[in-house]
């Protein structure tokens, strides 16, 4: 979708080594793809409504014969976001809708949702980037593009607040707001998880051991069945209700479990800005 990262996307591409080229027109997909062509790096190709003779049941065709034995190996990434955040994202830079220039920005957004329908059909991949900043955005294609995940799956631990709704990107989603909650706790209340009076808050609630416990027996089976299907990145997600206390203690604490057997683990807290800084500083 036009607005939805496909420049940001295709510079983290090209940072991994890609040869990245943006608006092709489409009459010349096929020779640039070419199978028998050699191939010192990866491409990636940026393609959207404003490319010359885009035409996306052309391309689906184009793509099919692709996935043949005999063709070239690629994967398909669509950038995808809210309609309102894209009107949004369009009147602040003032910017026109490419299909609607004489037209709402609304009605634009609109007509391209149902052009692009089939490719998002058809993606080995859907991005939402409703609500991402272009750091993390790069950060999640590194995660799923880079060599350094061809070994072993890179895992993304994330801490969320459920009242800002869950985070678009997390595969596995983990609701631990069955914990005893420091909120109700006048001196941890402003604190966050990564404070030791509230770690030893949440972890003296019995439910907790039972939870990394379960969360072990559960998880660390699995992984290496991801890593056989070929996911190259894994998020899961710890979310209580206001992202400051419990989710930050569990996601911490999980992450440095999956640490210590050995995986590539990165960690975020969603909605607490400051404990993002306190961990980095620590």
């Amino acid at each position: 979708m036009s607005g939805a990262g496909r420049s940001t996307a295709l510079k983290g591409l090209e940072d991994l080594g890609f040869e990245a080229v943006d608006n092709l027109p489409a009459t010349l997909l096929g020779s640039l793809i070419r199978s028998d062509d050699r191939v010192e790096r990866d491409l990636a190709i940026g393609i959207d409504c404003r490319t010359r003779a885009f035409d996306p049941q052309k391309l689906c065709h184009q793509l099919a014969e692709r996935r043949s034995p005999r063709g070239s190996s690629f994967h398909l990434l669509f950038l995808d976001c809210e309609d309102e955040i894209l009107r949004r994202r369009f009147t602040e830079t003032r910017r026109r809708h490419p299909l609607g220039p004489d037209r709402p920005v609304t009605d634009g957004i609109i007509r391209e949702r149902r052009l692009m329908s089939p490719l998002r059909e058809r993606a080995d991949l859907v991005i939402d980037t409703s609500q991402l900043s272009q750091a993390r955005l790069r950060e999640l294609i590194a995660g799923h593009f880079g060599e350094a995940t061809a070994a072993r799956p890179t895992l993304a631990v994330i801490s969320f607040a459920y009242r800002n709704g869950l985070p678009r990107e997390a595969d596995l989603v983990f609701d631990v707001r069955f914990l005893a909650n420091p909120h109700y706790v006048e001196a941890l209340r402003p604190l966050t998880g990564l404070d030791p009076e509230v770690r030893a808050h949440v972890e003296a609630d019995p439910a907790y051991a039972l939870l990394m416990e379960r969360l072990d027996a559960l998880m660390l089976p699995l992984l290496p069945f991801y890593q056989r299907e070929g996911k190259s990145y894994l998020t899961i997600a710890f979310g209580c209700t206001g992202g400051r206390h419990r989710s930050i203690v569990v996601a911490e604490r999980f992450a440095e479990r999956l640490r210590s057997s050995g995986w590539l683990v990165s960690l975020r807290h969603r909605d607490t800005p400051e404990a993002n800084r306190e961990a980095e500083a620590s």
